[in-house]
């Protein structure tokens, strides 16, 4: 692809690219372009309208196992091209290729676990939600809910950290609820998911229509929906609220899911001790956090909460960590962390951290090192350990998220008091708890469900087996409350009920005996 190069758009059911210069695409570590994205002068409407009829209907017309050997299709083709996402990943986001396995080999393997879901439900062209309840005394009258794919589109806005699984974590159970799908990806990154879709409309899977790609400005997107389409966003809470604030959700009741900014905090047991099991689990997800892909997850760790006791300890065990990891070309294979995907997302994490020194000293910086095969004019930046020994009294460091390697460490003096400061994040996507006491690990978890979609229990038996804090996985749960937008996704086959709509039938048993022989009961 030349640096002129324009990204095509497929939108109904056709190649077409937008007009104009389009926004550039660069790679954030060597500052060349790599491309070009717009989706000026594309018609919206038409696209929109195209995959709801003929898009929706085509998936509508085919059973969950059917959809899902779809699904296993599509995992074939990206299994088969994954070099060449490799490389893309490494020119567009500045990754070291085991940060782009996050990405790629997550999705992936996201779209397996679908697969395998959806096969099980066979035939089924519903889904049975429950049993039947009798609505009378004679049993020949009662009701049933159901849940059918609803009859719109699934538009996606996605973030630019995660351009190949913010795709295929959406559309994986949206395809398999038989729901079209319009991604737009974040354009500094959209050249993986413009040429991952670019791979699955070569290969002639999926109906046409059913998967789309615009590139280049949102601008319009939010104005071509209607009432039974859905709209999924990944982003800053800024953008969220614009969302939200659209017409088609305030008016039209367009179901809306949303994941924003997260302050995720990590949690180690009052009773642990420099030398405990449970600290050095923290201390090395904590460095492992800070580090992959640059810190740019929703899911990284950015507050640890450690007994006072062990503040100081926690401080250099995790600054001796950090201490290990290069920071530079992901291309030099010495490199153990890459660069922030942009210049302007360096803009931010720089412009964030200056605002978390106004309340936390700096307990390690990894600048001091230098960078390996880069320089200053890149979009590297080393990891940096913050801390406060009065965490209680800031503000600033439990309401601003720098979304890359930074994270703050602050000492608790009561179990009580940690859990006050957490739950300070008003909502997050995750919390990890790092004990070796059963009991205080049941405690903590049903303290922090209430403010967190996930809580990630990490104890010396599950060491080895353990996913990882900021690893989001298919069969659990993606989201959280409050400042974390209050979406979710994932979560197994709970995924599918946003591409659904739940209905009550009531009637005959006989004519309820016909419903239940096309469905399948939706066990979760």
């Amino acid at each position: 692809m030349t640096a002129s190069s324009l990204l095509p758009n497929f939108i109904a059911g056709r190649w077409q690219t937008g007009t104009g210069a389009g926004t550039p695409m660069f790679d954030p570590v060597l500052g060349t372009e790599l491309a070009r994205a717009s989706s000026a002068g594309i018609d919206l409407a038409e696209g929109f309208a195209f995959a709801r009829e003929q898009g929706g209907a085509a998936l509508r017309a085919l059973s969950y196992g059917q959809r899902a050997a779809l699904l296993t299709q599509i995992t074939e083709v990206l299994q088969a091209n994954r070099d060449a996402y490799y490389e893309i990943a490494t020119a567009n986001s500045g990754t070291v290729a085991k940060d782009s396995g996050v990405d790629i080999d997550g999705a992936i393997f996201t779209l397996g676990y679908y697969a395998k879901q959806g096969a099980a439900l066979g035939d089924a062209k519903l889904l049975l939600d429950g049993q039947r309840i009798r609505m009378a005394k004679d049993p020949a009258f009662q009701t049933q809910h159901i849940q059918v794919p609803t009859r719109g589109v699934a538009l996606f806005i996605n973030a630019f950290n995660f351009p190949s699984w913010g795709l295929w974590e959406k559309a994986a159970p949206a395809l398999l609820s038989g729901v079209p799908v319009i991604i737009k990806p974040a354009t500094a990154t959209a050249w993986l998911t413009q040429r991952m879709v670019k791979d699955v409309v070569d290969a002639g899977i999926l109906p046409v229509g059913a998967l789309s790609v615009i590139c280049g400005s949102s601008a319009g997107l939010m104005d071509q929906l209607q009432a039974f389409d859905v709209v999924s966003f990944t982003g800053s809470a800024e953008t969220g609220k614009i969302i939200r604030s659209h017409r088609a959700v305030t008016e039209l009741s367009v179901r809306c899911n949303i994941e924003a900014d997260s302050l995720n905090s990590a949690l180690l047991s009052p009773a642990a001790t420099a030398d405990s099991e449970a600290f050095k689990l923290l201390v090395a997800e904590v460095a492992r956090e800070m580090t992959v892909k640059s810190g740019q997850k929703c899911t990284a760790i950015r507050r640890v909460f450690v007994p006072r006791a062990l503040y100081k300890a926690a401080a250099e065990a995790i600054g001796a960590r950090l201490a290990k990891t290069t920071v530079g070309n992901p291309r030099n294979e010495t490199v153990r962390m890459g660069a922030l995907v942009s210049q302007e997302q360096k803009t931010s994490v720089l412009a964030g951290l200056a605002q978390l020194k106004t309340e936390a000293t700096v307990l390690f910086d990894g600048s001091a090192a230098g960078l390996v095969d880069a320089d200053a004019s890149s979009a590297c930046v080393a990891p940096v350990l913050l801390g406060t020994e009065s965490p209680m009294s800031a503000k600033v460091l439990h309401a601003v998220e720098v979304f890359g390697p930074v994270s703050t460490l602050m000492p608790y003096d009561s179990i009580d008091e940690a859990y006050a400061m957490i739950r300070r994040g008003e909502g997050s996507l995750v919390c990890s708890v790092y004990s070796e006491d059963p009991a205080f690990t049941a405690q903590a978890s049903v303290e922090l469900a209430s403010s967190h979609g996930r809580v990630h229990a990490i104890s010396p038996d599950v060491a080895a087996l353990h996913s990882g804090h900021g690893n989001v996985m298919p069969m659990s749960l993606h989201g959280g409350p409050g400042r974390a937008g209050g979406g979710e996704e994932l979560g197994g086959l709970r995924a599918l009920n946003f591409y659904h709509r739940r209905t009550a039938v009531q009637g005959s048993s006989l004519a309820l005996d016909v419903l239940a022989a096309q469905g399948s009961q939706l066990a979760l």
